[in-house]
């Protein structure tokens, strides 16, 4: 049976939410959403001042799994960050790519630029720059789980198994409660390292979020008859 690995789609897809603006949803590895939870300190409506406001950068998957990240971003810069993600999106990685690259020496202190970065360059074949780009998103945040565990699947894709359950454990080591993280763990154990107990283990955590991921339940089913549990 196929494994395929699952991917947050605050990696490529985050949606800044500017002043009570922006929800999208959208495919990369799995279906997710970005969506704003409620704020009563922040002001409501679209703001007419060029000012720099608080943005909310949330996740929210159908679980209600969430990761948030607070930022500061510019009305210019959420303009082009939309215009860059839309492009990546349609996969004209290039342009994408040279657009977000101009958000992020506009905005250096957020992560999430440098993410839909290491994205789009795993996609495009440059392993190297994408790694540089998840490397630069730890600089602003080491103990970011969604950066560690799409190291984890850059590593897993060059071979160095390793290195990629180091970077999926670190991340469910930061976020225990992070699903995704473990569905790709179990898949690297069961696929790619023959660690059954492993994927045992974490398809099982995995599950637990997921009741309804019929495939998965097929994993684990196989797993409990191969290792006799």
């Amino acid at each position: 049976m196929s494994r395929s690995e699952t991917r947050l789609a605050c990696a490529l897809l985050l949606a800044a939410v500017l002043a009570g603006y922006g929800t999208a949803a959208a495919d990369t590895r799995t279906r997710v959403a970005t969506a704003e939870r409620a704020d009563a300190a922040r002001p409501r409506g679209r703001s007419a001042a060029p000012k720099r406001v608080p943005a909310r950068f949330e996740v929210v998957d159908a679980t209600a799994f969430t990761i948030t990240e607070q930022a500061r971003i510019g009305g210019d810069a959420r303009t082009q960050y939309d215009a860059a993600l839309r492009l990546l999106e349609q996969e004209r990685y290039a342009e994408g790519v040279a657009l977000m690259l101009q958000v992020a020496d506009r905005q250096p202190d957020v992560t999430a630029p440098q993410i839909n970065l290491g994205i789009a360059y795993e996609r495009m074949g440059d392993l190297e720059r994408a790694e540089a780009s998840f490397a630069k998103a730890l600089e602003l945040n080491p103990n970011h789980p969604v950066v560690h565990d799409e190291l984890g699947l850059l590593y897993r894709e060059a071979g160095r198994f390793a290195e990629a359950r180091a970077s999926y454990e670190k991340a469910l080591a930061i976020h225990p409660g992070f699903h995704f993280a473990h569905r790709n763990l179990a898949i690297l154990c069961d696929v790619y390292l023959n660690d059954l107990p492993c994927a045992l283990t974490h398809y099982e955590a995995y599950a637990q979020a997921e009741p309804d991921d019929k495939e998965v339940q097929k994993w684990i089913a196989d797993l409990r008859n191969r290792t006799g549990r």
